[in-house]
């Protein structure tokens, strides 16, 4: 289901979980229902590079922090702001382990190109949704 948002771009909604607690779930047991996770709304905007995850999904997964990264908004402000490692994310089927900036007052989170590309997921502007590239599989390409 999705959600309209200014300027084109369109929410989603995904689960993301803490990966150590996924490597440490019972085998056999379907990812996210054994572990602690969340269903969160992301706007994807493939004009953004990383995954940004609210204050609040970050404290209740317990995420660790994984140093800083500066943030340049559309205002032009630059900001300093905590990067979190080992988030699981789990968006049309396929789930993948990435990073993200950690904002302290966004309620939604903001799925970039990084989680996009990983993924091997499409952006169709024309209808404001998402898709698998190759719908049985991720496709990785090689020279």
């Amino acid at each position: 289901m999705k959600e309209q948002t200014p300027m084109g771009r369109f929410s989603v909604q995904f689960v993301v979980a803490n990966n150590r607690d996924v490597m440490q779930a019972t085998p056999g047991v379907p990812i996210p229902e054994g572990v602690k996770h969340l269903v969160l709304s992301g706007v994807v905007d493939s004009g953004a590079a990383r995954l940004v995850l609210p204050q609040c999904a970050v404290d209740e997964l317990r995420l660790q922090g994984h140093g800083e990264t500066t943030v340049r908004y559309a205002d032009g402000r630059r900001e300093r702001r905590p990067v979190v490692s080992n988030v699981w994310l789990q968006l049309l089927g396929r789930d993948g382990v990435f990073s993200a900036v950690v904002e302290p007052d966004r309620q939604d989170a903001l799925i970039g190109a990084i989680v996009l590309e990983e993924l091997d997921l499409v952006v169709d502007c024309t209808t404001q949704t998402l898709r698998p590239r190759e719908p049985d599989s991720i496709l990785t390409e090689i020279e």
